[in-house]
């Protein structure tokens, strides 16, 4: 690598500092004639001051730099530029240049190793451990922990076969559970068979109407018995049973029930994890292994962040444009330049029609829900880039900026082919997902969207609409009608109710912003999923340190305190049943490889699930801490 970019951060001036970045030219010829182009979380913003650079472009975390004019950069020399006027104070390693390269006069791409944003003020401290050591409260390897057990520690068996007379459903259903083990632990020994072997046992299916549908029984003896009312108990407890043998295999301070009881059923019934595939795009194997994930871990509910500013992920027949612009990033793309952690080269995707069809199939086949989202009236550069027929001609360009920094970034709502466009797209995606669950976005719409666009101007005075959030109402209004229409119900984030908001009736909103939102939503009639950045967004940096990975809006996240937040603790008594559940969310801005993912979501996923599973009651941080070892990765 013959060029190389270092970061600086220095807190003066207060209170967003100063970002020093610095160029080494270590080849051997010169550098001339060049522009820097920057991916980075911390931004340069309009009221900037730089020294020694000029900014030529911005576009959210794409950032594009000019040096001096006749600047040579020689072998083993440098150039160095200072920005201050930043969106906000870095709080981490990785919150500056994430990828950087030079651009020459002839339009080639040179590569540029880049380095962690160092403190000009400070040397880094080391962060803490994640975890404890921990201890285990029985030997039993269980994530959720169960919310009755009673039962002793014995050696486990070398695998569990068939009773006779098991019913063909149940020795399918057997087999899918050593399946998603065996998929998650390929070099795992096999835990389940049909025939017997020598020191196995045998387990045996039993039906028994007065458990939960979500719940089962397992009674251990020579024969161990499953007891469950349905399909989803069984598997539930098939997948248990997989966790304990696995366990005992793996780890010599895990054992397995000789006999004893567990009598177990969850906490909530939505028991989810989003994941972001348009800032950072999983393929169609990654997004079928997070759903094992969600599987082992007993979670019940995918959403599937499918569009977003960054890219549209969806196959659309009628808009086609959709995907061939729009899923994909690149320094000499018109309309969608790299983001953060990308190089200049192309780079996205999208799943086909086919692809979500079998995505849906599988998760179906492990009890898993697929709830689409596709983002809306915001976080739509992506379509606006494809569809340039959406804009009006007459707004005024970069009139308005999320928080993100995308210009111009919403479905215009003053726009009649908008409608159109939406109604093809939600009729698609509905014969695709059969879940009534249908996510619609409605987040981070800037305060002054639309306000300089004469056609959404023309609505508001037709409609009667005063502001933005009145505007995005009556937008959403629209789509819920479309959504109706179909027999979905509407999924949105909290803001959802911002601007007078769409009817409670076959609403559920998502509460991120911050735990209170939800209560509030709830005394107001809205069913609410739990999901605040403070303690479930998997991206937050897990601890305070420099040197942690992630981002920090939220503050630090640590496990800890992502297992022991109680997600209805504050709710008032006349509002909980409005509590659906809670929900992980896994927003990809940081998550630009599968380490980083594992560096991340690991071991506060597992942390969210126990959440949704184990009454409080039943919550052990330490037992967590010792389990959460065993866990899977991306």
């Amino acid at each position: 690598m013959s060029l190389f970019l270092e970061n600086a951060w220095s807190p003066d001036p207060a209170p967003k500092g100063a970002w020093t970045v610095t160029l080494h030219n270590l080849g051997e010829t010169d550098l001339t004639g060049f522009r820097l182009s920057v991916t980075t979380i911390t931004r340069i913003t309009p009221g900037h001051w730089i020294a020694g650079a000029r900014l030529v472009r911005r576009v959210a975390n794409y950032h594009e730099f000019e040096p001096p004019k006749d600047l040579r950069l020689t072998p083993g020399a440098r150039w160095s530029f200072r920005a201050e006027g930043l969106n906000s104070a870095p709080a981490h390693r990785n919150d500056a240049a994430k990828t950087a390269w030079v651009t020459l006069a002839s339009g080639e791409h040179l590569p540029i190793m880049t380095g962690d944003l160092t403190r000009a003020d400070a040397a880094p401290a080391a962060p803490s451990p994640r975890l404890p050591e921990g201890r285990l409260t029985l030997p039993f390897a269980l994530l959720p922990w169960p919310n009755a057990i009673e039962a002793e520690a014995g050696p486990a068996p070398v695998m569990l076969h068939a009773a006779e007379g098991t019913s063909l459903a149940d020795r399918r259903l057997m087999l899918s559970v050593g399946a998603l083990h065996a998929r998650l632990y390929p070099a795992a020994r096999k835990l389940f068979q049909i025939s017997a072997v020598p020191g196995g046992r045998a387990l045996a299916f039993a039906d028994d109407a007065a458990l939960p549908a979500e719940g089962y029984r397992l009674d251990f003896g020579p024969t161990i018995t499953l007891s469950a009312s349905a399909g989803a108990g069984r598997r539930y407890g098939l997948i248990s049973l997989a966790q304990m043998l696995h366990g005992a295999a793996t780890d010599p301070a895990f054992r397995f029930p000789t006999t004893g009881r567990i009598e177990d059923a969850p906490r909530y019934g939505w028991r989810g994890s989003h994941l972001d595939v348009s800032r950072h795009f999983w393929s169609f194997g990654e997004v079928k292994r997070f759903i094992d994930i969600l599987a082992w871990f007993r979670m019940n509910l995918f959403h599937w962040h499918l569009t977003d500013d960054e890219g549209w992920r969806a196959g659309i027949r009628a808009f086609p444009e959709l995907t061939t612009i729009g899923a994909t990033r690149g320094h000499d793309r018109p309309g969608m330049p790299p983001q953060l952690g990308d190089g200049p080269e192309d780079s996205g995707g999208f799943y086909t029609q086919d692809q979500m069809r079998a995505v849906v199939a599988h998760a179906g086949a492990l009890g898993i829900e697929v709830m689409p989202e596709i983002e809306t009236p915001g976080h739509a550069a992506c379509v606006l880039a494809a569809l340039p027929g959406l804009t009006d001609p007459g707004e005024t360009p970069e009139s308005y900026f999320p928080v993100q920094g995308y210009p111009n970034n919403a479905w215009n709502p003053g726009v009649p082919e908008t409608f159109e466009v939406l109604e093809a797209i939600i009729g698609e995606l509905c014969e695709i997902f059969p879940s009534r669950h249908f996510h619609i976005g409605g987040d981070e719409v800037a305060h002054n969207a639309w306000l300089e666009s004469p056609m959404a101007r023309a609505r508001m005075e037709r409609e009667g609409l005063a502001g933005t959030f009145e505007l995005q109402s009556w937008f959403l209004r629209r789509v819920k009608a479309m959504l109706t229409a179909r027999g979905k119900v509407l999924v949105g984030w909290n803001e959802v109710a911002h601007g007078g908001g769409v009817g409670p009736e076959d609403t559920v909103l998502m509460a991120w912003e911050r735990p209170e939102v939800g209560i509030d939503l709830a005394r107001r009639g809205y069913d609410v999923v739990m999901t605040p950045g403070q303690a479930y967004y998997l991206d937050m940096a897990q601890g305070a340190a420099w040197l942690e990975n992630g981002a920090g809006w939220a503050g630090a996240v640590s496990p800890r305190q992502t297992y022991e937040y109680e997600a209805e603790g504050a709710f008032p008594e006349e509002s909980r049943a409005r509590m659906r559940g809670i929900q992980a969310c896994v927003w990809c801005e940081h998550f630009t490889t599968a380490a980083w993912f594992n560096d991340l979501a690991f071991p506060r996923l597992p942390a969210i699930a126990e959440a949704a599973w184990t009454e409080k009651d039943g919550k052990d941080w330490l037992r967590f801490a010792a389990q959460a070892r065993l866990h899977p990765r991306l």
